[in-house]
């Protein structure tokens, strides 16, 4: 039975923005058993695992973590600690967790989490992988874990089914959340001092949730109802996909000042035939003409991107096409990986490319990718920006805080900053920052 006394809960997050807003769901379902939430294993009462399943290496560290808390367990004849593994790996390999992890007393899907405490609080039911999108956000409470900046989730699940990737069958087909249950869940973050909201969806931009006159609304349309809360300085989104990049949306990174000029628009590969391959359902041509658009719109907007190298088929000249979009876009920050075949997925039949190869093209891009990094970022010294600072630093009386284009800022001050914006003067840059001088 779960008691109202003081607990322990410990959660490990893994992957992406969405699996972080759904680890600080899950800590927000104990709060009213009475768990606090501690940064060690060894004083929890419950460990949850929230996992990722987009990439092998990740899936495997799940398991190294289950053995290194099971080693723990049995060092301390702790017989209390329920261990829990949660998240995509979960929904995808529930049952081989259980013969693998015996040790792992339950398991559960990343739209079916609401029922963890129910299910350790009855013990049982082992697994619980429905998918429960709808049932879930009624059934979860929302309480802000941070000061300042807050991640949000409006859309879940994706209809896309691009070869390699495994999110359509770990987090079901595309639902969006009515407008006013989202603006409920804003309002509660105000209330404790959130500025700034991230729109979390994995396709965001395909948000198609209700209005109060039951009428289906664009993401475009919700970023202007939220801009309406006057305490909400800043919004952003992400993960977008370029089919749904339409034009309301590429509108309101002009009209709407709260809107941040930032944009993640994954693209994954350069070559029209390597997409096709990927069944991502656009060309590059269709992308570029999306990033002209946003920047006659927007002329300083930034633009990140997701990158696969080694994908099955793909040859020199493929590459080549990569190296060459890199080179004309000019993204300010971009995510890259070798191809990692998903078992379930149509990609992970095909035949793989040789891992040597897949590790000299990455370092290709990774090393031009960084140039071009370090070069935007550069560009800012002896220039202001506005940043938001959210953080402390590691320093003394040194703050971390977000520019309008999505960098990270440090900077020295005897003042609290945090919670404040402040047109601050850019001193020196780094591959991932920008230093500030107040």
């Amino acid at each position: 039975m779960l008691k109202t006394s003081s607990k322990k809960i410990y959660v490990k997050t893994y992957g992406c923005q969405m699996n972080v807003y759904d680890s600080n769901r899950i800590k927000n379902l104990f709060e009213p058993k009475g768990y606090t939430e501690t940064a060690s294993v060894e004083e929890a009462d419950i460990v949850v695992l929230n996992t990722c399943h987009i990439r092998e290496k990740a899936a495997e560290k799940v398991y190294s973590d289950i053995g290194r808390i099971a080693k723990k367990r049995n060092k301390n004849n702790s017989s209390k600690l329920t261990l829990v593994v949660a998240g995509c790996v979960a929904q995808a390999e529930g049952e081989e967790i259980k013969n693998r992890a015996p040790l792992v007393d339950f398991v559960v899907g990343p739209q079916s989490y609401h029922t963890l405490p129910a299910m350790i609080e009855d013990n049982d039911k082992f697994i619980n992988d429905e998918f429960l999108q709808n049932e879930k956000f009624k059934n979860l409470l929302f309480k802000s874990s941070d000061k300042v900046s807050e991640f949000v989730s409006v859309q879940e699940g994706c209809d896309k089914f691009c070869s390699f990737c495994v999110v359509p069958y770990t987090r079901g087909s595309e639902f969006s959340r009515p407008v006013q249950d989202i603006q409920s869940e804003i309002q509660q973050y105000i209330d404790s001092g959130v500025q700034e909201v991230i729109l979390l969806g994995q396709n965001v931009n395909a948000y198609h949730g209700k209005n109060k006159n039951d009428k289906s609304i664009d993401l475009a349309y919700l970023i202007n109802t939220i801009a309406e809360f006057e305490n909400i300085k800043r919004i952003r989104y992400m993960t977008s996909h370029p089919r749904d990049m339409d034009e309301s949306l590429i509108d309101a990174h002009a009209s709407n000042p709260k809107l941040m000029p930032f944009l993640h628009l994954p693209i994954q590969s350069g070559s029209d035939h390597i997409l096709k391959k990927m069944n991502r359902k656009h060309t590059k041509k269709q992308y570029f003409k999306i990033v002209e658009k946003l920047k006659n719109k927007r002329p300083d907007i930034a633009l990140s991107s997701d990158f696969i190298v080694g994908f099955p088929g793909e040859t020199d000249e493929d590459f080549d096409l990569t190296m060459q979009l890199v080179k004309e876009i000019e993204f300010v920050i971009a995510y890259s990986f070798m191809f990692s075949p998903r078992p379930g997925t149509p990609a992970f039949k095909l035949k793989d490319i040789d891992t040597s190869i897949k590790k000299a093209r990455l370092s290709a891009l990774q090393s031009l990718l960084k140039e071009q990094q370090r070069n935007y970022n550069k560009s800012f010294v002896g220039k202001n920006i506005e940043v938001l600072f959210d953080r402390k630093g590691r320093h003394a009386n040194q703050y971390i805080g977000r520019s309008i284009y999505n960098q990270s800022v440090f900077t020295s001050s005897k003042d609290n900053l945090i919670g404040t914006i402040q047109d601050v003067p850019i001193i020196h840059s780094t591959n991932f920052a920008l230093e500030a001088m107040l």
